[in-house]
């Protein structure tokens, strides 16, 4: 495995690879977990040659606490990395990724306009810089996000298509704790009580999923409202949002039967630590 901090070194790891290999790309922010491995073994499934950036990046961090609080965890990350031999690790500076003001904005067709679009100004503009910026740089074949960031990995189909990067996009399924919780980098910063109480997440959206199945007599809208109700007698929880969307528009739906795709997503707040969390309802 080879580690390489600048843009000039990863170059000469990445000439080094066999000729016209084809590169499975996973981008993180580091304080890795099971799901980030779930992504590199997804990606061993498809190309023997996986390179894995380490990046926390600034343009996307709406609040310096959080990018300061951001958990960092290199040299444990860099030894889960090499037991999945993976080929390259990637671990640029900010200077590297930005040697001068990121300007660029993106199109992205409203599909931040709902979820964390509001809460969080400018943060998918700037997720796509990075990796739009990380695409020009490693040249995959294939790259690999996880489906707990759904409107995350939904806006990156739209720009890698808008901008005809050559790079087939690769959704991975959200990987979770025994006891359901999302895995999160942020669940690191969580405490022993704030910890306890996050499986009531999941728990109301399952319990919503089989409402759905059974087919209930819930709107939508009152759907998200119990949902909603259910996290929040949690009294370390509170939420932020609880929105149910078309899965490809990612707009808010009035009716079930107008839509063939739904997905059910929410922000929740344990102290300062901001968790999300989506479930596919159809």
């Amino acid at each position: 495995m080879t580690i390489c901090y600048t843009i000039e070194s990863f170059n000469k790891a990445l000439s080094s690879l066999p000729t016209n290999c084809k590169v499975g790309f996973v981008p993180t922010m580091g304080a890795l977990h099971q799901g980030h491995i779930s992504l590199v073994q997804k990606a061993k499934e498809f190309t023997n040659q996986v390179v894995v950036s380490i990046f926390v990046n600034p343009n996307q961090f709406n609040n310096s606490n959080d990018l300061a609080n951001y958990p960092r965890t290199i040299q444990e990350d860099c030894k889960k990395l090499e037991t999945e031999k993976v080929s390259i690790v990637f671990i640029p500076s900010v200077e590297e990724i930005y040697p001068k003001k990121d300007n660029r904005t993106f199109d992205l067709a409203g599909l931040d306009s709902t979820g964390e679009g509001p809460s969080r100004p400018g943060h998918f503009n700037g997720v796509v810089q990075v990796v739009s910026r990380l695409f020009n740089i490693v040249k995959p074949s294939f790259a690999f996000f996880g489906e707990k960031d759904f409107q995350q990995l939904a806006i990156i189909k739209h720009i890698t298509k808008k901008l005809n990067y050559p790079v087939e996009i690769v959704a991975c399924p959200t990987k979770r704790e025994k006891d359901g919780v999302a895995m999160s980098s942020r669940n690191m910063l969580l405490t022993p009580q704030q910890r306890a109480a996050t499986p009531i997440i999941y728990q109301s959206l399952a319990k919503a999923a089989e409402m759905v199945s059974a087919q209930n007599l819930f709107s939508p809208r009152e759907l998200s409202i119990w949902v909603t109700s259910q996290i929040n007698k949690e009294p370390l929880l509170t939420t932020e949002y609880v929105q149910i969307v078309d899965s490809n528009s990612l707009q808010p739906i009035e009716s079930w039967e107008q839509h063939n795709n739904i997905q059910l997503c929410t922000a929740v707040k344990a102290g300062s630590v901001r968790l999300i969390d989506n479930i596919k309802l159809k």
